[in-house]
């Protein structure tokens, strides 16, 4: 389960969050749900995360803090996965024409379908490639996970 932008880590999150549902109402694109312990999460195939701040500006017990609005709002990246059908020979683009940050782009192949090409530095992790991705090719992940 992924927890909300700017959420507190280590623990805090689950001692501030009184599961109340002020930030499930805030959120514009509508992607906060109530997880089965009742605490707000992230459902990515609702669409993306628009970092606008809402979720944590309605959090009256600060277990979402946007204290330093240049904070990054969590660690996720994107992750292209096997089952992507550019990788398996089918053409595909969808998640490189909804990357409004250009962070998944597709170089030709020579005789072949355009491969995906992930930036990770320019991924937001803002979500909007999972719900389109025809395959569910993509996962979020923590990017420290990714790096080991």
């Amino acid at each position: 389960m992924q927890r909300p932008p700017w959420a507190v880590p280590d623990g805090g999150f689950e001692d501030a969050c009184t599961r109340c549902g002020d930030c499930l109402k805030a959120c514009p694109p509508a992607i906060l749900v109530a997880s089965a312990g009742g605490y707000p999460a992230v459902d990515f195939s609702r669409g993306e995360c628009s970092f606008c701040g809402d979720c944590a500006s309605a959090c009256k017990p600060r277990a979402l803090r946007r204290d330093d609005v240049a904070a990054a709002p969590w660690r996720l990246k994107a992750a292209i996965g096997d089952a992507c059908l550019a990788r398996r020979g089918v053409e595909c683009r969808v998640c490189g024409e909804v990357c409004g940050v250009a962070a998944i782009r597709f170089r030709p192949s020579l005789g072949g379908v355009a491969q995906p090409l992930f930036d990770a530095a320019g991924c937001t992790g803002c979500g909007g490639c999972l719900a389109p991705c025809p395959a569910g090719a993509i996962a979020m992940k923590d990017e420290v996970e990714m790096s080991v």
